[in-house]
């Protein structure tokens, strides 16, 4: 495992901390700073960081919080407060 690998997991880890107390912002430069470090090095990010993070406003989601997930036709729905959709087969 990378350097980089290492710190996109303790960020994701910090992320999702942030997000249960509240500190939305905080959580969001987390999740901004993981996908730079990916960017930058080319690496994927891992699918539970991508599951749990919206795309369209860098907010890292905690279902029930600001999060609502839904089950419909084979697919996992999970809406952000932004109104960002995301869609996974299960």
């Amino acid at each position: 495992m990378t350097v980089a690998e290492e710190r996109i997991e303790r960020l994701e880890e910090l992320a999702a901390e942030a997000a249960r107390e509240g500190n939305e912002e905080r959580a969001k430069d987390y999740v901004r700073l993981a996908r730079r470090i990916a960017e930058r090095h080319r690496l994927r990010l891992p699918r539970s960081f991508v599951r749990f993070t919206c795309d369209a406003c860098d907010r890292y989601l905690v279902p029930g919080k600001n999060a609502r997930v839904r089950l419909q036709d084979g697919h996992v729905v999970v809406t952000c407060e932004c109104g960002h959709q995301a869609r996974y087969p299960y």
